[in-house]
């Protein structure tokens, strides 16, 4: 048999599928990227606004603005002072947020973690104050209440099939009144100044190597995954960056990270609330990215029955979905317990469980599912703690403040709906 060879393809065209004379052959744009310079990174930036794609550079650009407009408007905004107080008074919202972030990513919603933050933070105050349980272990036994709610939760959505929705409203009523039903008619329970709950939001690591060498251990940590990344991506012989963005991107990391440890040293240092918060989000990083379990998270997220069909148990992975959101939930109750430095019958109430959503949301994590990074937690309560913050600096009333942060939401959930739209169109949604 005589086999004929085409010089355009370069390969054997015997039994291959007709070519159309003017077809152009599929090329990963990363790899134009990488073979273009600049022009290339354009065109590939060009491409991703066209299909979409838009990542978190809506929300730092955002980020940007208001910042840029507060310290204009008021240059006590990025004082020490302000941005020390700033990144404690987000840990405890962000951490319920990053719960609604795994939650958002089934593509389904938890209105029960206000109360659930509020009913942990009094379990927590009585166990400790009125019955002498040890702080640790009161911080423990709240910890293992909110998760084992949470899985309840879980299990009347996987199991029993009611909807998410009602499920944890319920929960929201249920556990608000317990938390007051706890509390009693004390209605407030200080913490102790020097207790361990209470030096979780006071400590701060006063020494500069701390915020230098926390800055620094991120820097390297960051090079070293993208490094290993593109090496094994390069053996496998997939698109994968060159060294010199990779510098460029730890350039950039570099700036931002030694920029916040100079300013927080030049107050009182390091916030320990601060820190623990970014290894939670570190950690549940790992977990969403590069474990199994967090492929399978998105992947209901995405497609429910094809999820199913591919072997995973999906009523296991929901039910543990709502028992961690009600983990983080405790969490950050009881973060916000030890700024405020009280547990009472307001804890969990007002714009909390609003706040938790719009960050996760705001953040860029879809309300659609399946898409998201639980780094949404932290640059939705930059941008809601920086309105916040600056509307304070300025006198301006709360109302003015739940406006604008209200607007802000309906604009990151107009962005995600078109960017969705927008994908679906250019076939990548």
């Amino acid at each position: 048999m005589t086999t004929k060879t085409d010089e355009t393809n370069g390969g054997d065209t015997e039994d291959a599928a007709p070519v159309a004379k003017d077809a152009v052959a599929a090329v990963d744009p990363r790899l134009l990227v990488r073979q273009e310079g600049f022009k290339g990174y354009l065109q590939e930036f060009g491409r991703k606004l066209r299909s979409g794609e838009l990542g978190a550079l809506p929300v730092i650009v955002g980020i940007a603005v208001i910042w840029v407009v507060y310290q204009v408007k008021d240059d006590a905004f990025l004082s020490p002072k302000n941005l020390s107080d700033l990144s404690i008074l987000i840990v405890g919202t962000g951490l319920i947020s990053v719960g609604i972030v795994f939650v958002l990513l089934l593509g389904e919603i938890d209105l029960s973690v206000g109360s659930l933050s509020g009913l942990a933070a009094s379990t927590m105050a009585v166990l400790n104050i009125r019955h002498g349980v040890p702080e640790v272990l009161a911080v423990v036994i709240a910890l293992a209440l909110g998760a084992a709610l949470g899985a309840l939760h879980g299990f009347f959505f996987a199991k029993i099939g009611v909807p998410a929705f009602v499920v944890t409203l319920a929960g929201l009523l249920a556990w608000n009144g317990l938390m007051l039903q706890v509390l009693g008619t004390t209605g407030t329970l200080d913490l102790d100044d020097d207790g361990f709950v209470q030096t979780l939001s006071s400590h701060y690591f006063s020494q500069l190597i701390a915020a230098y060498g926390a800055a620094t251990a991120a820097v390297a940590a960051f090079f070293l995954a993208q490094f290993l990344g593109a090496r094994r991506r390069k053996a496998a012989g997939i698109p994968s960056r060159p060294l010199g963005e990779i510098l460029v991107r730890t350039a950039v990391l570099a700036v931002i990270a030694y920029a916040a440890a100079w300013r927080l040293n030049e107050y009182k240092g390091l916030p320990l609330a601060l820190v623990i918060f970014v290894v939670v989000l570190l950690a549940l990083d790992f977990v969403v990215r590069r474990t199994s379990y967090g492929r399978k998270v998105i992947a209901l997220g995405g497609n429910v029955e094809a999820s199913r069909r591919a072997g995973i148990n999906v009523d296991l992975v929901r039910i543990s979905v709502y028992a961690l959101s009600g983990l983080m939930a405790a969490f950050g109750g009881i973060m916000i317990a030890s700024r405020i430095g009280s547990a009472s019958q307001q804890a969990g109430t007002g714009n909390l469980l609003m706040e938790a959503i719009a960050a996760a949301v705001i953040g860029g994590t879809s309300l659609f599912g399946g898409r998201g990074s639980v780094w949404s937690a932290l640059l939705g309560m930059l941008v809601i703690g920086s309105i916040a913050s600056g509307m304070a600096l300025l006198g301006v009333a709360n109302s003015v403040q739940y406006m604008i942060t209200g607007a802000v939401l309906l604009a990151a959930v107009v962005i995600d709906s078109v960017s969705r739209r927008t994908q679906r169109s250019a076939g990548r949604g």
